[in-house]
């Protein structure tokens, strides 16, 4: 997807001479499978657009161990950097699961737009309250639901992306284990064949 498609085409639409202003701010790339775009830990202050492909984030324990916390699925915004940074430093870690194309602009610099633009703004705030809808909602199914209404709720959400992401990942950004998952879809399968 071009980019200034993307501006013109989103939630919060911009009109053409603003989604080409805003398109002239990024830098697109080319980035392989199994990239990792940031590592959780390092300095980061970059916002990043996925044009084509798919990448997803994930936190992990002083052990190692990560959880999933995040799919983007192109064309998509990432979590904005406000929400996944503390001065500066990358809470999380984001990889490329399969080649993606992606758009980047310093943090900063899309503050300096948003400060001169109203449309800009209103188009930001708009994707920061979409993103941090979609995190609430996920705290709350890790919160309130069981495995197999999780999974429910997975599918519902996030339509195709079991046949997109790993099951690994799935499994982890539902708190569940791959064995979990494996039977919980083995008895939906079950049940549907009844």
């Amino acid at each position: 997807m071009e980019l200034s498609t993307f501006f013109s085409g989103s939630q919060s639409s911009l009109d053409k001479a603003t989604a080409k202003r805003l398109t002239g701010a990024w830098q697109i790339k080319h980035v392989a499978k199994d990239s990792c775009i940031v590592m959780q830990g390092a300095d980061y202050s970059m916002e990043t657009i996925v044009l084509a492909g798919r990448l997803s984030s994930t936190i992990a324990d002083p052990d190692g161990r990560a959880v999933c916390v995040g799919f983007y699925e192109g064309p998509c915004m990432v979590t904005p950097a406000i929400a996944r940074t503390r001065h500066g430093i990358s809470l999380v870690s984001i990889n490329a699961t399969t080649d993606a194309l992606i758009a980047q602009m310093e943090s900063a610099a899309l503050t300096e737009l948003m400060l001169s633009s109203e449309p800009i703004r209103q188009w930001a705030n708009g994707i920061l309250q979409y993103e941090l809808g979609r995190k609430a909602e996920r705290e709350w199914c890790l919160a309130a639901l069981g495995g197999a209404d999780r999974l429910a709720w997975f599918r519902k959400t996030y339509p195709h992306h079991e046949e997109l992401f790993s099951h690994s990942l799935i499994a982890s950004f539902l708190g569940v284990t791959p064995v979990t998952l494996s039977r919980l879809r083995g008895a939906d399968r079950d049940s549907t064949t009844v």
